[in-house]
């Protein structure tokens, strides 16, 4: 079959898509649509737990003091967010998204409860691990969340509307977080915000239950990929261990590097059982092409979109002297930011190519950060802040949704869990490796330096730094990627007039022999 043939098909799928038997009403719809972005917000609510209360957090623990050990709070939630969420989809696509949907609430309640009683602990090895167990809630909701929009709904302007509302409510999530975070933390005491979390959990399961449609997507027939499951579930948390406890002990300690070596072992372990598998968890073919760009992109920007987040809170604590309420405060304007890069998002996609979006998003994240990372000493909040915080927002709300538009288009609809999985999957995964990769940077640019506060600045601007050189490689991987885009449009075009004029030549010559 030749690629012709390939695109063709593609294309018939998308065209002969339509809604399931049980169609529901707009009220119904609304409701539904609601539940599933209620999902993101959740999960980006749970990045700020830790982020903006770390060091009341950390004053629990007795680590206020050890960056090495704060930055685990978020990078252990992260971590199971990013590594699971391939295997979510694909169970999703085997017992259906509705059911697997349902389950990563009810462990992502369970888990935030008993986050927030090891308040009561002096240890925060059980705080993260508790944090890590709490991630495998969103992991096995938000692919299946995004499966339920693109199974449902047959590709159309208001899938793209739903889609793009999907990823818009990021920003609102986080910001949501942040804020009753910062409150719980200054006027009660920070385990109420995980307490809360996990009470709207179970009310998320109970609506789902009457709100979302029981028969989305059939079951998918097909044995599961154990084999690729364990080894790919064990490279990912190998090595996002190893780079987010570098900062901790360093990379001279001989387990450290050992264990990041394994993990690439366990990642090439992972593609050799991919390729035999009848039916793999991550066919090898989903990372090529336009979908290896695409992720590729996802991965710069976003690991870059996690350095400007932590440390921007940590700035604003450290330098300008916030309380975490008014540090929350301050990121107010991302979510209408994230509405306006959604409907943008929209109209790109329909006028231009992904290629243009992601370019833009990702300059989007080139430069909000680049504002961030220069900022002067105690400089007022509308100087440069007020503008990469706007700025930024584009790059989130942008890159997420025309990722996930992108590949719920090109996959079947059979794969939808997995279109999920892999744009989540990259995202928090990168999210995690962005704080380790950064921490890492600044661990090993101070650590012979006197303590004290201007020795804390210059890691917090190196750290900046290197989330611009991830900025900047995406805008790289960016460019390229509408550059062969656009190259391959060229040749498609051309091809199709060959193909006319050899017809209409066709059709003379037969005229002239009649």
């Amino acid at each position: 079959m030749d690629e012709d043939q390939e695109d063709t098909i593609v294309l018939g799928e998308l065209r002969s898509a339509s809604p399931p038997p049980d169609k529901i009403s707009s009220l119904h719809e609304i409701v539904f649509v609601l539940l599933v972005c209620l999902c993101q917000i959740l999960t980006q609510a749970g990045v700020a737990q830790t982020i903006n209360p770390v060091k009341e957090i950390g004053s629990t623990f007795d680590v206020q003091d050890e960056p090495g050990k704060l930055s685990w709070f978020s990078a252990s939630y992260s971590l199971t967010v990013g590594t699971f969420i391939l295997i979510a989809g694909r169970l999703g696509d085997l017992y259906g998204y509705k059911l697997i949907f349902n389950a990563g609430f009810f462990v992502f309640g369970v888990w935030s409860l008993i986050a927030g009683f090891a308040g009561f602990t002096n240890s925060d090895v059980f705080f993260n691990i508790a944090r890590a167990l709490q991630g495998l809630g969103p992991a096995f909701a938000m692919p299946n969340a995004v499966a339920l929009l693109g199974h449902y709904f047959p590709m159309s302007k208001k899938k793209m509307i739903y889609m793009a509302s999907y990823g818009a409510v990021a920003p609102l999530g986080f910001v949501l977080g942040a804020i009753f975070s910062g409150i719980f933390a200054q006027l009660v005491w920070w385990p109420w915000m995980f307490w809360v979390n996990g009470m709207v959990c179970f009310g998320v399961i109970v609506l789902s239950y009457f709100f979302i449609p029981h028969n989305i997507g059939s079951k998918t027939e097909g044995a599961f990929d154990w084999w690729g499951s364990i080894t790919g579930v064990s490279g990912l948390i190998l090595i996002n261990f190893a780079w987010n406890q570098g900062p901790n002990v360093g990379w001279d300690v001989p387990y450290n590097y050992i264990l990041l070596i394994v993990g690439f072992l366990f990642m090439g372990a992972f593609c050799i059982a991919s390729k035999y598998a009848a039916n793999p968890l991550l066919p090898m073919s989903c990372l090529r092409g336009e979908t290896g760009f695409v992720l590729g992109c996802i991965a710069s920007g976003w690991s870059c979109f996690g350095i400007w987040l932590y440390y921007s809170f940590r700035w604003a604590e450290t330098v300008d002297n916030l309380h975490p309420i008014l540090s929350a405060v301050q990121f107010l304007p991302a979510p209408f930011c994230g509405f306006c890069a959604a409907g943008l998002t929209v109209f790109l996609l329909r006028k231009s190519s992904s290629s243009v979006v992601m370019v833009v998003a990702l300059l989007a994240f080139f430069v909000g950060i680049v504002l961030m990372g220069t900022r002067a000493e105690h400089q007022i909040y509308w100087g440069q802040k007020f503008f990469s915080i706007l700025i930024q927002s584009f790059g989130m709300d942008m890159s997420f949704p025309a990722g996930t538009m992108i590949l719920s288009s090109v996959l079947p609809r059979h794969q939808q869990g997995l279109a999920g999985s892999l744009v989540s999957t990259f995202v928090n995964y990168s999210i995690s490796i962005g704080l380790g990769i950064a921490g890492t940077v600044e661990f090993y640019t101070t650590k012979d330096l006197p303590p004290g506060y201007e020795t804390t600045v210059k890691g917090y601007r190196n750290a900046f730094y290197i989330g611009m050189g991830l900025a900047g490689l995406g805008v790289i991987l960016s460019v390229t990627f509408l550059a062969l885009q656009s190259f391959g449009n060229q040749r498609r075009e051309s091809r199709f007039v060959e193909s006319v004029d050899s017809q209409s030549a066709a059709e003379k010559k037969s005229e002239d022999a009649v």
